[in-house]
């Protein structure tokens, strides 16, 4: 209780004194309370000016102004509000070992990875350093919780056998103009769906996309996806703006789920494994460093904010290591 009488009087004075005074604050209060004793009455209950909710409402309004997607908001609510039911006191008054004693718990009623667990973390550092940062807080306790350490598996690329058999494959022109925009262009198959035909610069071999957090970004494509691309926009007897549109009347845009499911159904029938759009991305970006393009412009290409994700995307091909050591070092 003495801790929590410390901690209030520190917030209610962390927009008045800066760090040192803090500092100086704190010690002075363990001082003069060291040897004092506080007894609660019943009907005592300390609290803050905000509630959990209220404060998790004010976090996720700051992060949907910051530009974060509908889905991310979701993904941060969800994950949030599970760590707020479980603990039953105010967010102010959590320290670091109640944090690592949710995660542990977490982790081993849900049977769930360490990357799992560690994108829980990144959530959880992101609203106490918010709370921190907006002086609710005087100091995040995630801030003691380092990065969990995952064990790192070479993620599959597609093969150019494998693209060339999905190719001779298809048994339509969407299908294959599809597999082709995908394959050149490197984009997350939720740009695939949201490109209109009116963005498709067919002179120049490019378009632009919107891709996370509504960032726009020019990318581009090669001359066979530009043949395909046209024929199937040629083929297609329907007014709807979309780029890619279902089969069947009445031609609605094609969605997340409906290229995924069609892909799937292609590397079932071909027996490859692991077919799905964002191998595509991944198989883009692995050949692109591979053959020498600069990791930076691999970045733009895909539109990473920061370039460690781009080096997890890539996973520079073996053989190639093995022949540079033999022409350099050997």
């Amino acid at each position: 209780m003495k801790n929590q009488i410390i901690e209030k009087i520190e917030q209610e004075m962390l927009g008045t004194l800066d760090n040192a005074q803090l500092e100086r604050l704190h010690q002075v209060l363990e001082h003069c309370m060291w040897n004092v004793e506080i007894t609660v009455t019943e009907n005592y209950v300390m609290k803050s000016e905000y509630s959990n909710d209220e404060l998790l409402h004010k976090f996720l309004s700051a992060k949907k102004v910051e530009g974060c997607s509908d889905k991310t908001i979701r993904y941060y609510q969800a994950t949030l509000r599970k760590m707020l039911e479980k603990m039953v006191i105010h967010v102010t008054h959590m320290t670091t070992d109640h944090i690592r004693e949710y995660l542990s718990e977490y982790q081993k009623i849900n049977d769930c990875s360490k990357g799992n667990i560690d994108n829980i973390r990144r959530i959880l550092s992101s609203f106490f350093s918010w709370l921190e940062e907006e002086n609710y807080i005087m100091k995040s306790p995630v801030r003691r919780i380092h990065k969990i350490r995952t064990n790192k598996t070479v993620k599959e690329t597609y093969t150019d056998e494998a693209l060339e058999l999905l190719r001779d494959n298809t048994t339509n022109l969407r299908d294959l103009a599809m597999i082709d925009m995908l394959a050149s262009t490197g984009i997350r198959v939720g740009e695939l769906v949201k490109l209109n035909i009116s963005d498709i610069d067919f002179e120049n071999r490019e378009c632009v996309v919107f891709g996370k957090g509504s960032k726009e970004r020019p990318v581009y494509f090669d001359a066979r996806t530009k043949i395909h691309l046209k024929n199937y926009i040629d083929s297609r007897n329907d007014d709807n703006p979309a780029l890619f549109v279902a089969l069947l009347k009445p031609y609605h845009r094609l969605e997340i789920s409906g290229v995924e499911i069609r892909l799937r159904e292609l590397g079932r029938k071909l027996d490859i494994a692991k077919v799905h759009p964002h191998k595509f991305r991944r198989t883009l970006a692995t050949k692109a460093i591979d053959k020498g393009m600069p990791v930076e412009q691999v970045q733009r290409l895909l539109g990473h904010a920061k370039i460690d994700t781009t080096m997890q995307y890539a996973m520079v091909d073996q053989n190639n290591v093995k022949q540079s050591h033999r022409k350099y070092i050997a």
